[in-house]
């Protein structure tokens, strides 16, 4: 379980993402020349209507299968109250962003988590160097592995049956590791993504469109579908070692109890997706694929999806995973699939942050033509979500392009309080002064008036 290196990251126009080599010291985070860091404090829950036929289908899929496709033979979860301690080099954000995430795990998911110092805690986060993991996991950013306590640990039983997450019973020690030197959003993201897979749900599925546990890594805090799916594993009808068959029968009425509204009576259910389709999708979009092979693996996406007949979150992920891919040699036709993925995401609001990701895409077009008025009206209705959402690198992203459309209609005194303000959640979501400072730079270079040195 780990949070992989393929990020719905964005790529504006001509411009290009900062580098990952270049990794920052908390020291260079800490001694900053920009607006002070902004960061979120209680998540504004957005709650789509949830059917709970589906939702018993998810929670078995997710709960009785791993990501490699191998199913787990019974239900596994922590039994009594859960203890958590924090041990490494943790950087200073840690702290109050686990703490969020700790009184919302108490709150919505109804579990009994608590920090502590003493060794023996239930669950161990280690925040160590991101050279360390992927040492571990090259794709990595972060991950979470049974019955170790930290990573010299992990090293040593790497191999050893123990730390088979299909050879558990029952869960009663778990390390998480997390990046010390990432930006804060990175960090976070890692937190929860990984706490809840340490807590429940073992599995990631493409076909989720408002879930952490979807590899396509819209979502990076926790949304109210992941609250009912961890509130569903400790249900008190619910124990570790039980089958699949005996979790089923069982499901019907923990959903009905906890989602009442939820009962509608049974939807059409959203078919697999195929193994070729995740791995075309994994080449468009992973970091070790040439131009070429992007693409091709791209078109593949978008024919399976085709040929499959989706009208949901997974076609329009494959359109956009094409747009990217096409984006260096034919950027006409990335506009063009750009459009066909926001089309579909428009069908649903429980793929809002999906479009508000695009529209960064379409609005880079926007500003590259110097039209911004229409750069404005793109943005407007998205600021909104990737706020709800908390997720600062995107909220960054779409205000320092916003700034650049207020100068382009001659608004220069109301594009500059925009941009500062841009510039402390940039700093949360790409931590360093010189991350910052990049990203800036690469959305000013998109319109015609500052056209790349």
């Amino acid at each position: 379980m780990r949070r992989l290196l393929l990020p719905f990251v964005l790529l504006l126009g001509a411009c290009v993402p900062v580098t990952e080599g270049n990794t920052p010291s908390r020291a260079v985070i800490a001694d900053s020349t920009l607006p002070p860091m902004k960061t979120f404090g209680r998540a504004e829950i957005f709650r789509p209507p949830l059917d709970n036929a589906t939702l018993v289908q998810d929670f078995l899929d997710l709960s009785f299968q791993l990501e490699s496709g191998r199913p787990l033979p019974v239900l596994t979860r922590f039994e009594g109250p859960i203890s958590l301690r924090v041990t490494g080099a943790p950087p200073p954000t840690l702290a109050a962003d686990l703490g969020l995430l700790l009184a919302r795990l108490r709150t919505e998911a109804g579990i009994d988590i608590r920090t502590t110092t003493r060794p023996e805690a239930s669950i161990t986060i280690e925040a160590v160097s991101r050279a360390d993991i992927r040492r571990v996991l090259p794709q990595a950013a972060c991950f979470v592995v049974p019955n170790v306590g930290s990573l010299r640990e992990y090293r040593g039983a790497r191999r050893n049956p123990r730390t088979n997450w299909a050879q558990l019973t029952t869960r009663d020690r778990i390390a998480i590791f997390v990046p010390r030197d990432a930006s804060p959003q990175e960090t976070r993201d890692c937190l929860h993504e990984e706490l809840a897979q340490a807590l429940g749900p073992l599995n990631d599925l493409y076909r989720l469109p408002n879930s952490v546990f979807n590899d396509d890594n819209v979502h990076t805090v926790l949304t109210h579908f992941d609250m009912l799916m961890l509130r569903a594993t400790y249900a008190p009808e619910l124990r570790s070692g039980m089958s699949r068959s005996q979790v089923a029968e069982r499901l019907p009425a923990i959903f009905a109890r906890l989602n009442p509204a939820g009962q509608t009576g049974p939807r059409p259910r959203a078919a697999p997706t195929p193994q070729a389709w995740r791995e075309a999708i994994q080449t468009a979009l992973g970091p070790r694929s040439g131009e070429a092979a992007r693409r091709t693996a791209a078109r593949q996406a978008v024919a399976i999806a085709e040929q499959q007949g989706w009208r949901d979150s997974r076609r329009g992920f494959a359109h956009y995973a094409l747009g990217r891919a096409l984006q260096g040699t034919d950027p006409v036709a990335a506009r063009r699939q750009y459009l066909v993925a926001d089309g579909f995401y428009a069908r649903s609001a429980s793929t809002r942050l999906h479009r508000a990701y695009v529209a960064t895409q379409l609005a880079a077009y926007d500003l590259a033509a110097g039209d911004g008025p229409a750069a404005l009206r793109r943005i407007a209705p998205h600021l909104g979500p990737a706020r709800a959402a908390q997720n600062a690198s995107l909220l960054a992203t779409l205000q320092l392009m916003r700034a650049e459309a207020l100068d382009l209609t001659g608004r220069q005194a109301e594009a500059s309080s925009v941009r500062l303000d841009s510039l402390g959640w940039a700093r949360y979501g790409f931590g360093p002064d010189w991350a910052v400072r990049a990203k800036q730079r690469e959305i000013a270079t998109l319109t015609p008036q500052n056209p790349p040195a």
